[in-house]
C-alpha cells in the first residue's frame, strides 16, 4: 500500500488496508482485552525457557551472529516476506546501510521466532509467545524510527522539513484526542447522512433498543417477502449502507427487494443489564412491524459476525415455539462453533475472562474503544505502526476512507450482554443443545430448519472459514456455504466489478471443511450476484413496488438513517 515517494496510506491499494484494519474490530468471538499483565507473565515464561535451556539461546545467537556476517559481507539472501509494505523504499535493496539494516532486523526476528519454536513451551504457549514476540519484533523495526526509514528521510528534504512539523502536530493530536493511539482516519471528512448511509428511506418503528428503517424501492416492482438485516452490536448498522457503490441496501434495492434495516442503539451504563434476551425480544417487534407494513407473513434475515449470532439466537427461538416467521436467512463471516482455533482465543484463559466480565460490570459497559485498541495492537503492523509512520515521520494527515471511519465510529457492549458472549465464547453454547436459553426457551440449532446462505472469508483471521463452515454444518435445514477468496471486511463488502474477486461454491457439506474445499469450483466476480439469484428464489412473487413507507400503524417519522445511529 505504501509506496517509495509518499510511505502512508493514501496510495494504492490503500481499499484493501482499510478493510483489513476493519476487520480488528469486528467478529462474534467476544471480547476478553490484552492486559500489560498477561503480556508479562508471556515474557517470564520465555525468560523461564532461556534460564532453563541456555544451549537453545546459544544456538540462536549463533545462527544471528551468522546471519550478521553474511549481511555485513553483502552475501545474506534474506529478504522480507512478500506483500510486507514496510520494506518498499529502493533503498532497502539498494543502499548498503539500509540492506544490512534490513536484514540484521530479519535475522534477529528470525531467531527470536525459532527459539520460541523450538522451546518446549505447549501449543498454546507457544502461540501467546509468537504473539508476544511480534509485538517486540514490530515496534523495533527500523522503519519506525526517522533515522531508519529512507522515505522519511527524503521526505524532510523534500518538504524542507514540514514534515517533521505536521508530525508533531498529528501526535499532539492524537495525544489530546485519541488516547496516544495514532489515527487511522481523518473523521472530518464523513458525516452519517451526509456522505454515508446515503440510501432513501425512514424509520418506521423504534423502541427502546432498535430503530427499524424502511427504505424506498428503486424499482417499479418488488418481491413480495421483505428482508431484513441485522447488523453487529460492536459497531454501527450503516457498514450495509456505507457509499453509493459499497452499499449492500442499495444493491438490495436495485435487485428489487423490500429492504429494511435495524440499527442498534448505543448502550450506556443505564443500559447494563440488556443481554440476548433484550436484543431477540426487540427484533420480534421489529419483524411484527414489518410483516405489519409489507403484508407479509414471513421475512427473509440477514446478519453478520455478533448480529448472526444475534439473528441465530432468534431462530432457534422460533423453532422452539415452531413459528415460521423467518423464510430464509443470510449468515455473513459469523461463528457459531468455537472449536476452531483463533488468534482472538490467545489471551482467554479463565482468569483473564473473569477480569473481562468484572471490568464490564464495574462499568456497566464495554467500551467500544477498548475493543478497538486491542485489536489494533492484534495487527499492530497495520494498524498501528502503519499509521506512525505515515502521520508522524511522513507528516501526512491521516487517511480518508469510508470503511475507516465507520471501524472507528465505535459503539458499546452493555455489560449483562457482555458477559453472556464471554459465556456463550467458553463453553461453545450455541453448538451444545439447550445449553442456551432465550426468552425461556432452549436453543437447539439442529431444529433451524430454514434455508440459510452461510458466507466465509478464507483469509479471515477474525472468524476463520473453517469455523464458519462447521457452523454451516451445525444448522439444520438446507445450508449453502459460500467461501470468499477475501478477509473479513473485504469479503462483506464485495460489490460487483473487482476483477480480482472470487468465490468458491460446493453444494455438498462433507465432513471437513478441506473436504468440502477440495472439491469446489471457483467462480469469478462478487458474492453478491450469486446470492441475488439465491435470494430471488426465496423472496416470492413480483408486485408492484409501494408508493409510502410505513402503514396505518407504523408510520415514517423520522428520514434515514434515522437518530440512534448519530447518538454517541
Amino acid at each position: 500500500m505504501t509506496t517509495n515517494k509518499d510511505q502512508g496510506p493514501n496510495s494504492a491499494g490503500a481499499d484493501d488496508l482499510a478493510a483489513r484494519a476493519a476487520e480488528q474490530m469486528l467478529g462474534p468471538n467476544p471480547f476478553v482485552g490484552l492486559r500489560v499483565e498477561d503480556i508479562l507473565a508471556t515474557c517470564q515464561e520465555l525468560a523461564g525457557q532461556a534460564v532453563k535451556y541456555p544451549m537453545l539461546v546459544l544456538e540462536q545467537e549463533a545462527v544471528l551472529a551468522h546471519e550478521l556476517m553474511l549481511a555485513l559481507a553483502g552475501q545474506s539472501e534474506l529478504a522480507p516476506a512478500q506483500g510486507d509494505k514496510r520494506f518498499q523504499d529502493a533503498a532497502w535493496k539498494e543502499n548498503a546501510f539500509y540492506r544490512f539494516s534490513l536484514q540484521s532486523y530479519l535475522a534477529w526476528s528470525n531467531a527470536l521466532n525459532a527459539f520460541v519454536a523450538k522451546s518446549t513451551l505447549d501449543k498454546a504457549s507457544k502461540e501467546r509467545a509468537r504473539f508476544v514476540v511480534s509485538l517486540w519484533t514490530d515496534a523495533l523495526s527500523p522503519t519506525n524510527t526517522l533515522l531508519g526509514n529512507p522515505a522519511a528521510l527524503k521526505k524532510i528534504i523534500e518538504s524542507g522539513g514540514t514534515n517533521l512539523f505536521n508530525g508533531l502536530k498529528n501526535m499532539l493530536a492524537d495525544l489530546s484526542t485519541n488516547k496516544g493511539m495514532p489515527a487511522q482516519v481523518d473523521k472530518k471528512a464523513f458525516e452519517v447522512g451526509r456522505n454515508l448511509a446515503l440510501s432513501p428511506g425512514a424509520v418506521v418503528f423504534r423502541n427502546e433498543v432498535l430503530e427499524l428503517i424502511q427504505y424506498q424501492p428503486a424499482t417499479s416492482e418488488v418481491f413480495a417477502r421483505p428482508h431484513v438485516i441485522v447488523p453487529p452490536q460492536v459497531n454501527k448498522f450503516y457498514v450495509f449502507d456505507l457509499s453509493p457503490g459499497k452499499s449492500i441496501v442499495e444493491h438490495l434495492l436495485k435487485s428489487g427487494y423490500q429492504t429494511f434495516a435495524v440499527s442498534w442503539r448505543n448502550p450506556t451504563p443505564a443500559q447494563r443489564d440488556w443481554d440476548m434476551d433484550t436484543y431477540v425480544a426487540a427484533l420480534l417487534e421489529a419483524i411484527a412491524a414489518v410483516r405489519d407494513i409489507t403484508g407479509s407473513d414471513d421475512v427473509n434475515l440477514h446478519g453478520a459476525c455478533s448480529g448472526a449470532m444475534t439473528m441465530t439466537a432468534l431462530l432457534g427461538h422460533l423453532a422452539a415455539k415452531q413459528e415460521p416467521l423467518v423464510n430464509a436467512a443470510t449468515m455473513m463471516v459469523a461463528v457459531l462453533d468455537n472449536s476452531t482455533e483463533s488468534q482472538l482465543g490467545l489471551f482467554s484463559t479463565q482468569e483473564i475472562i473473569a477480569h473481562a466480565k468484572q471490568n464490564s460490570a464495574a462499568k456497566g459497559v464495554l467500551e467500544g474503544d477498548e475493543m478497538g485498541r486491542v485489536f489494533a495492537w492484534m495487527r499492530a503492523n497495520d494498524l498501528v505502526w502503519n499509521y506512525w509512520v505515515n502521520n508522524y515521520l511522513m507528516g501526512n494527515p491521516p487517511p480518508v476512507f469510508d470503511i475507516l471511519y465507520w471501524n472507528n465510529d465505535s459503539t458499546r457492549l452493555a455489560a449483562k450482554f457482555h458477559g453472556q458472549l464471554l459465556d456463550i465464547f467458553v463453553d461453545n453454547r450455541f453448538r451444545k443443545p439447550g445449553a442456551l436459553t432465550i426468552l425461556g426457551t432452549p436453543i437447539d440449532l439442529a431444529k433451524v430448519d430454514c434455508d440459510k446462505y452461510i458466507l466465509a472469508g478464507m483469509t479471515d483471521h477474525i472468524t476463520p472459514w473453517k469455523g464458519v463452515y462447521n457452523t454451516a454444518r451445525l444448522l439444520g435445514g438446507k445450508n449453502d456455504f459460500i467461501l470468499s477468496s477475501s478477509g473479513h471486511i473485504q469479503s462483506l463488502i464485495n460489490p460487483p466489478g473487482n476483477p480480482k474477486a472470487k468465490f468458491f461454491l460446493n453444494p455438498q457439506l462433507p465432513g471437513t471443511p478441506d473436504q468440502w474445499l477440495a472439491a469446489a469450483q471457483p467462480v469469478s466476480g462478487s458474492w453478491w450476484e450469486h446470492w441475488r439469484e439465491w435470494l430471488s428464489k426465496r423472496s416470492g412473487e413480483m408486485r408492484s413496488a409501494p408508493v409510502a413507507l410505513g402503514s396505518e400503524r407504523y408510520q415514517p417519522f423520522a428520514k434515514a438513517p434515522g437518530t440512534y445511529v448519530a447518538e454517541p
